[in-house]
């Protein structure tokens, strides 16, 4: 019996649709080197056809490997066009990261580059263009599983988000910088008593020297600007909630569910709605566990969320709510015979602001060696709404290898910016001042007006590595830095 996910989703039973997994993706064969193709490919988006990019290996999206295997990807790119691949999450030698001439040059169109190192200790991990085509959908899941969860007797759903366009990234910046880039708000309607600063905030700020130019103004206060661009879907798994992935899972079962926010410019919140879940670790590194029902996902960020199915069964949609928005997207996971009923892609009210709290209360499963940092830099992140330009000032990062660094990072500006470094991974150490032993994380928020400290270990030489803000169209304007090694 064929039934299409849109009569399914109309209230029929979905025995029929069990037949239908979560998106598989190619396992990289051990010996040889996989073949990783960048291509162009045609899904549906509103009802249109939408041309995008893709990563797939054998026909299949993504990758994954076993943690402490050889990263060996022959990457092809069939593209008529220039491009560049960073492996995010995982801290290969510098000339294999994916920035463009950090060392390597783009991929040339019709050129294939071979990539060979060890991959590391496991992790939900992602790759992504490090170009403006990364708004259209060139990026894939990289999943690194460690033994421990080869051999755990659960479900692994891996979900991928992004916002959709049809308009060209390059127009998108371009009308973000002219000022008529159609921002998706600053949270009209609602209560901006927790994200204003009075006129005592903004005097302080002002003599402080901070850019006032990127606050919107109300009644003699600053509010905070949460999205840039209104998009023209959401997607998880390439799909919007109007025709969504079924996800067949056993009543009773446990799922790992392994989400990464691969989107350019939007913050999600996880709402797991009538299930709890576990989150279990955050950007592919081990947390002890933390119980919840929503969880915040900033741009470039990922979770893995641990979820029990009762046993009574039926359908448990996962949200990816949009922050400030109503906007929403996601999954269902649905037991055999279970009604699964349809979702609208607008909520009743706006996804929550993200924001610390959660941050504050992560702590390592294996957290770095205590010691004290031999170098310590403050990086001042600001920016400009009216001629949408962004950055980071402050001290030169300057580092050699075997040290502990830290940097504190305080965003001067009025919108959240997730930081990200590549060829590390270091350790949340004190959020406004306050130290603690936080996650060990690749991303981390730095909400507007608050500072963020991090710890890292120097053990990656390189001449520089990027360090920059995972909004795409921040980084493209200006927010985006290096960590550079000092030679002996």
């Amino acid at each position: 019996m064929n039934m299409n996910r849109r009569q399914l989703l109309c209230g029929t039973a979905c025995a029929a649709a069990l037949g239908m997994t979560a998106r598989p993706f190619a396992p990289a064969q051990a010996g040889t080197a996989s073949l990783l193709t960048i291509d162009s490919r045609i899904i549906e988006v509103n009802g249109k056809p939408a041309k995008v990019y893709g990563l797939t290996s054998g026909g299949k999206p993504g990758l994954s490997l076993k943690a402490g295997d050889l990263f060996h990807v022959v990457l092809d790119n069939r593209l008529a066009e220039d491009t560049m691949i960073h492996w995010h999450g995982l801290t290969p030698p510098n000339q294999f990261d994916g920035v463009p001439n950090m060392p390597m040059p783009l991929l040339k169109a019709g050129e294939q580059r071979n990539y060979s190192f060890p991959v590391g200790p496991g992790g939900t991990h992602w790759m992504h263009a490090h170009t403006l085509q990364e708004q259209a959908l060139l990026a894939a899941p990289l999943i690194v599983r460690r033994p421990e969860e080869l051999a755990a007797d659960e479900q692994e759903v891996v979900v991928l988000l992004h916002d959709f366009s049809f308009t060209p990234a390059t127009e998108l910046l371009a009308k973000l910088k002219s000022g008529s880039g159609g921002h998706g708000g600053t949270m009209e309607g609602m209560d901006h008593s927790a994200m204003m600063l009075g006129s005592g905030g903004m005097k302080g700020m002002m003599m402080s020297g901070a850019n006032m130019g990127n606050m919107t103004m109300q009644g003699g206060m600053a509010r905070m600007d949460l999205n840039d661009i209104a998009y023209d879907a959401y997607l998880a798994n390439d799909r919007t909630l109007d025709d969504p992935e079924i996800v067949p899972v056993a009543a009773g079962g446990r799922v790992r569910l392994r989400i990464i926010n691969g989107a350019t410019s939007t913050g999600f919140t996880v709402d797991l709605g009538s299930l709890s879940g576990d989150l279990v670790a955050v950007d592919g590194q081990a947390v002890v566990p933390m119980s919840g029902r929503r969880f915040p996902l900033s741009m470039g960020q990922r979770a893995d969320i641990r979820v029990s199915v009762p046993k009574e069964g039926g359908a448990f949609p996962v949200l990816a709510l949009r922050e400030g928005a109503p906007e929403r997207t996601g999954i269902l996971l649905a037991t055999t015979g279970a009604a699964v009923f349809k979702l609208d892609t607008a909520g009743e009210s706006p996804g929550p602001v993200l924001g610390l709290d959660l941050e504050a209360r992560l702590q390592a499963a294996e957290p770095l060696a205590s010691r004290a940092a031999d170098r310590s830099f403050m990086v001042h992140l600001f920016g400009n709404m009216a001629d949408y330009s962004w950055g980071i000032a402050g001290e030169t990062i300057k580092v050699r290898k075997g040290e502990r660094v830290q940097i504190e990072m305080m965003n001067m500006s009025m919108m959240a910016h997730p930081m990200h470094l590549h060829g590390h991974h270091f350790q949340v150490t004190a959020i406004g001042g306050t130290p603690f032993n936080g996650a060990v994380r690749d991303t981390v928020l730095v909400p507007p007006m608050q500072t963020v400290r991090v710890a890292f270990d120097a053990n990656n030489p390189a001449e520089a590595w990027a360090f920059h803000c995972h909004h795409l169209y921040h980084m493209a304007s200006g927010m985006m830095s290096a960590v550079s090694y000092e030679t002996a």
